[in-house]
């Protein structure tokens, strides 16, 4: 009676339980009480302590009332089954749902040691008024647990986490996972977080931990998608999944990273075959990390594909490793393709290429460096090591100010078929170097999008008629055995016409039906 009554009171309410969903409603006002069963709006809880003292199961659902605000920690406990989650989500119309951590807790929103729950529609915050410690708005802990499946946390405002930016000892989150154990290996499978706001936070916006990060043992989480994300003016970086096979960070806007530097926009640490792209990063900075994206530490055969970076001081990408040996296994098999690079590295470097990184391949991008800038450009660097097997081709280098290029001391890189188009100071040797105007439709207009879906839109980089980048690209395929992906920056197919374009953009020949070859994402 009461599950009847409960679905009868959420269509009313606005709040529709999922088909699949066997269970109760419970509801959350400020203006409720304890005392009361929860089944009903005019039956509503008060408190979070009362919501944590409850161990919920599959397809019960937590809903708070629209425009409430609670202090302190939301620990709920129990768990969903596969097709059955536990929902936390709002009921009524108005605004989210404020929980505020006020600073006197680690975590405003904490599961632990649970499984398929679903977390929407909510707004949270951690600001204390003093300074430092170690706090999140949300945090995902698992420890000998095993497989912690489908965590889903969607369309949340998390902003305002005090804490310290310190990369060892301190911790500002708006979001972060970790996952641990030695009595029964844990991590996690099905862990997504969609369509979030996160602002202000002291450290990261998004930040994932793993034990395992060493290999003995190697237990990667799996199945973790991180998409359509903003993640603004925080203090070190925007999006950093660590211990995961098959990430997949997507069509995120990351602006104003690092403001207490040394933070980078998107990057993997001891991650394999991942792969962010659509993405847009603005505003990372130095004085050291400071690249819109980076393939780091203790990685093999991750791949950055379709981005758009812009305005970056401290980079574009970064690629780096040190220390090899038993704990790390370097940084392998990186692809850097099909990209966009606009105004990046007037503070460090555009590429930064550090310690003995093996097996990186650059190509298909188009880099431009407007006429007020001097940049480093390419910058190989000894940390402890030199890269090894770096390839760049088919990239265009439009520099309209000044490029410097220091290659140090990095062994069997391969420069073929890049356009290096206006003043470049100690260029690579390129086995079929361009340098002519490579006819780019209005380079250096990209601007802000603030919607990753508007990458399309970036037509000042398409190459225009008659561009000596059409059909010159050397073919990759079978002379270093690199897959070309299936479609350019815009969505073409590649390659198309006599051989590759150089750079972003594939050109389409004219056809008689006039439409254009395209692959899907």
């Amino acid at each position: 009676m009461h599950c009847v009554l409960a679905c009868v009171l959420a269509v009313c309410c606005g709040t529709m339980l999922p088909s699949a969903a066997f269970g109760a409603a419970y509801y959350v006002s400020p203006g409720g009480c304890d005392d009361n069963s929860g089944m009903a709006p005019d039956q509503a809880w008060r408190s979070l302590d009362k919501v944590n003292s409850i161990t919920f199961r599959p397809g019960d659902q937590v809903l708070f009332e629209a425009g409430g605000r609670w202090s302190g920690q939301l620990k709920p406990r129990g768990s969903g089954a596969e097709g059955n989650p536990i929902v936390i989500a709002k009921y009524g119309e108005g605004a989210r749902p404020r929980l505020d951590g006020e600073g006197a807790v680690d975590s405003t929103l904490l599961l632990e040691d649970v499984e398929y729950w679903r977390v929407s529609d909510l707004e949270i915050t951690n600001k204390s008024p003093e300074p430092g410690g170690k706090r999140r708005g949300v945090n995902l802990v698992a420890s000998d647990f095993g497989t912690v499946h489908d965590l889903h946390l969607k369309d949340l405002y998390i902003h305002d986490v005090t804490g310290d930016s310190d990369h060892n000892n301190g911790g500002a989150d708006g979001i972060n996972w970790i996952n641990s154990g030695g009595e029964e290996l844990t991590r996690f499978d099905g862990l997504l977080i969609e369509g979030c706001r996160i602002e202000r936070c002291e450290r990261n916006g998004i930040w994932g931990w793993s034990e395992y990060w060493i290999r003995k043992p190697w237990y990667p989480s799996l199945n973790v998608v991180i998409r359509d994300n903003v993640v603004e003016e925080v203090g070190l970086s925007g999006i950093v999944p660590i211990g995961c096979d098959g990430a997949l960070v997507e069509r995120n806007f990351v602006r104003n990273p690092s403001r207490a530097g040394t933070g980078i926009g998107i990057w993997f640490w001891s991650c394999e075959n991942s792969i962010a792209q659509f993405n847009e990063v603005t505003g990372a900075r130095g004085p050291h990390d400071g690249q819109a994206f980076d393939s780091d530490w203790n990685s093999q055969h991750n791949v950055f594909q379709y981005n758009y970076s812009h305005d970056n001081p401290g980079g574009f990408m970064l690629v780096c490793t040190y220390a090899l040996g038993e704990y790390n296994l370097g940084c392998k098999g990186t692809v850097v393709r099909y990209n966009i690079s606009e105004n990046d590295g007037e503070e460090i470097s555009t590429f930064l290429f550090a310690g003995p990184i093996e097996d990186t391949y650059v190509y298909g991008n188009t880099i431009y460096v407007g006429s007020d800038r001097d940049v480093l450009f390419l910058w190989f660097m000894d940390w402890e090591g030199w890269s090894k097997r770096t390839h760049l081709f088919n990239n265009i280098f439009h520099v309209a100010g000044k490029a410097r290029h220091d290659l140090g001391e990095a062994t069997g890189s391969v420069f073929d078929g890049n356009v290096w188009f206006g003043n470049h100071v100690g260029a690579p040797d390129d086995q079929h170097a361009i340098t002519a105007d490579p006819l780019l439709t209005h380079p250096g207009a990209g601007g802000t999008l603030k919607d990753p879906r508007l990458l399309g839109s970036l037509e000042g980089y398409k190459l225009r008629a008659g561009s000596p980048a059409i059909d010159a690209g050397v073919d990759f395929r079978p002379k270093y055995g690199v897959d070309a992906g299936r479609r350019d920056f815009f969505g073409t197919a590649v390659p198309q016409g006599e051989a590759f374009d150089i750079g972003a953009h594939e050109v389409v020949a004219a056809t008689t039906s006039g439409a254009t070859p395209a692959a899907r994402p």
